[in-house]
């Protein structure tokens, strides 16, 4: 590749702040960008450019980021700008690597097993200890030793620096250090190792052997650490350690984007990298080419209340300048407000907008809502349900492990074997079709619809790689090809576009960013959470509520309720971070009530049979709502499915079988097949509890009879 080609490949279409980044390819790095000012182009495109210019040789180079999303994202864009020889990895997939390798050579023997979930392990070690404890306890034990063991504490370590932590499930500190130990003991007894101890241990051998130390930076002199805000303690560690005391690091983040302290994240390193490297330079990006002005005006003031707040209060921690933000898109319209009656009427507020927005031509798949807990979910989904409108659960089930996609997968492989260089959007098309795809959505909703969308992003996916690789007039994109990239992107759970609204925490929506965004449920309790009880903790939920503003490109809208339920006492008060923001008279705030909706009520007179209208009198009538004189209205083959599907769980699980699901609730879910989770959920006998345990399961034998 020529120079010529180089320039205008790489550095064309770079602002002068980007194009700064990408031409600055030796020694220390600081890069302070905000959201939206295309700080992955900018890092992507300067790997580019060192390997094009042969500055850098690509198998030299290590990215490091959080997600495995993000790391492959990144792989994608390096390849299709020629460089797909650099490494991009999360921080545990590099340690693991090099693991893997060194650990015959240092330790010996084989490595021992990765531990997934810590769940079963920190209950023995409670067992052992005789202290109780229940789910959502051992949920808050594993987070706390996480954090433990990410800040480099030992069980010993652990009170001591402790100290001020609100221990979790009640216990004090002490008893957490001797659950942490007695984890610690029960992995080395089933000789398993947990994700924290891939980095401790990885930290280990480069302290302690130089020859695995000089081997890693013989391997890698080049290092781009993106989301810098986030690193933990132990992180830092392992970067300082791969560095050796060379000074050849970009690193990339936004102290205002810092939403993981609870994991041990911190952005000191951030902060403090102009004081480590004094001569480095520092690029801010601040040209926000995602949001209308409307939604960076927002953004840039809920930062900017924070800023007076703590120059006024003498009780405020430190807070570093934020970026302020410059729109480049046009104008759009103004973000909204909106004061609910209750949770269900701002649910349905939110869902008829939605509807509103589809009308004009907003795809699904680029409108979210976007929620602080997940238990503020279901009213969502009942809501955009009832709507007719379909939505995918961010952190549901993933992608690639819907049936139709590993079917699709597999088909592809085998057709990638023997077609030629045809055109690989229409081989994919061709190739789908026997699986149900077809140009145009299925009119109906349910698994068809579901499954058509799987198909259909399969198909998105393949236009728009094929798009991006063929820019270049000597690349080729082969059918082979695409089956790698879906590989990559399976083991990555870097899931393509699915036609659906987004319901997600906060949290999760970090790095994504939609047409329309929906923020609900902005009241007191909820932004802040009611457990952030510091001002650190107070400044961390505002910065949380400044991600989810900046996921959006043009529509915004924000809302609360002043009630958890119709009727109930009015004691709600909107978010603090929106004062001074939102309209303060009732005369230009949007203000909703729950719309009647008698369906949803239940009814206070006798249950009849719903064939004949005689009164139902034992509750497996009332379940199935029809009297037992009248003809069932299922086929026989779905009721003999799901009783086997039934048997086959209940043996797994050591249970009996009515515990899953009693014969009663089996009729109610034969006779009503329905086509949703939400739908399943209306069922008697289907609680929370086995809707998550067992909904997706039943939905798939119902689809496969």
């Amino acid at each position: 590749m020529s120079g010529d080609t180089v320039e205008a490949r790489i550095l064309a279409g770079l602002d002068d702040e980007q194009r700064e980044v990408a031409t600055s390819l030796t020694g220390p790095l600081c890069v302070l960008a905000g959201a939206g000012t295309g700080k992955t182009r900018a890092i992507t495109h300067r790997m580019a450019y060192g390997v094009h210019t042969g500055v850098y040789k690509p198998q030299r180079v290590l990215a490091v980021t959080f997600t495995a999303r993000a790391a492959a994202e990144m792989r994608t864009r390096l390849r299709d700008l020629g460089a797909g020889g650099v490494q991009a990895k999360t921080f545990h997939a590099a340690a693991l690597k090099q693991l893997q390798y060194f650990w015959p050579q240092t330790v010996g023997g084989q490595l021992p097993d990765l531990l997934s979930h810590k769940a079963q392990f920190i209950a023995e070690a409670a067992r052992r200890l005789r202290l109780s404890t229940d789910r959502a306890a051992i949920r808050d034990v594993a987070a706390e030793i996480e954090w433990a063991k990410v800040s480099m504490l030992t069980p010993e370590s652990y009170v001591s620096a402790a100290k001020g932590r609100e221990a979790p499930a009640g216990f004090d500190l002490i008893t957490i250090s001797r659950i942490f130990q007695a984890y610690e003991d029960v992995k080395v007894d089933r000789n398993v190792i947990d994700f924290e101890d891939v980095l401790l241990i990885t930290v280990g051998i480069l302290q302690e052997d130089e020859r695995v130390a000089a081997t890693v930076r013989d391997q890698y002199r080049h290092f781009v650490v993106d989301e810098y805000q986030d690193v933990s303690p132990l992180q830092q560690r392992l970067l300082d350690l791969w560095l050796g005391g060379r000074d050849e690091l970009c690193v990339v983040g936004d102290s205002s984007q810092t939403i993981y302290s609870f994991t041990g994240a911190t952005s000191k390193h951030l902060l403090g990298f102009p004081s480590r490297f004094p001569n480095a330079p520092i690029v801010k990006l601040v040209r926000d080419y995602r949001s209308t002005p409307q939604v960076v005006g927002l953004a840039n003031r809920i930062l900017a209340a924070r800023t007076a707040e703590g120059e006024r209060s003498r009780f405020a921690p430190p807070w570093p300048k934020p970026l302020e933000l410059i729109a480049q898109r046009p104008a759009g319209p103004e973000p909204t407000f909106t004061e609910c009656a209750d949770d269900d009427a701002e649910a349905a507020s939110v869902a008829e907008r939605i509807k509103a927005l589809i009308k004009d031509g907003v795809k699904p798949a680029e409108i979210a809502i976007l929620f602080r807990t997940n238990g503020q979910s279901q009213a969502y989904e009942q809501a955009l349900a009832t709507a007719g409108i379909g939505y995918q659960l961010r952190g549901g089930e993933r992608f690639f492990a819907r049936r139709e996609v590993r079917d699709a997968m597999l088909q592809l492989r085998a057709a990638s074997r023997s077609v030629g260089n045809e055109p690989v959007p229409q081989l994919v098309r061709d190739i789908l079709v026997s699986l149900g795809y077809s140009p145009e959505a299925p009119a109906g909703g349910g698994a068809v619809r579901e499954k058509w969308e799987s198909l259909a992003a399969l198909v998105a996916l393949a236009d728009e790689l094929h798009a991006n690789r063929t820019q270049d007039p000597d690349a080729i994109f082969t059918l082979m090809d695409f089956v790698a990239e879906l590989d990559e992107r399976a083991a990555a759970q870097h899931a393509p576009t699915v036609q659906g609204v987004t319901l997600a925490s906060l949290h999760s929506a970090k790095g994504l960013e939609w047409d329309a965004v929906f923020l609900v449920g902005l009241s007191e309790g909820l932004m802040p959470i009611s457990f952030a009880d510091t001002p650190e903790a107070v400044d961390e939920e505002r910065r949380l509520l400044y991600v989810g503003i900046t996921r959006a490109r043009e529509h915004l809208h924000l809302s609360w309720s002043t009630a958890r339920t119709p009727g109930g006492r009015a004691n709600r008060k909107p978010s603090r971070f929106l004062d001074g923001l939102r309209p303060q008279t009732t005369r230009d705030l949007q203000r909703t009530v729950t719309p009647k909706a008698p369906a949803r009520r239940k009814s206070s007179g006798p249950a009849k049979c719903r064939v004949c209208g005689t009164l139902l009198t034992t509750g497996a009538e009332r379940k199935v709502g029809r009297c037992g004189e009248c003809p069932v209205t299922y086929e026989e083959s779905t009721f003999d499915a799901l009783r086997e599907w039934r048997r086959e769980a209940a043996s797994e699980a050591g249970i009996p079988a009515f515990v899953v699901f009693t014969d009663a609730t089996l009729v109610a879910i034969a006779e009503d097949r329905p086509p949703s989770l939400n739908r399943l959920a209306t069922l008697p006998g289907v609680g929370p509890s086995k809707l998550e345990r067992y909904g997706e399961a039943v939905l798939r034998v119902l689809a496969d009879n």
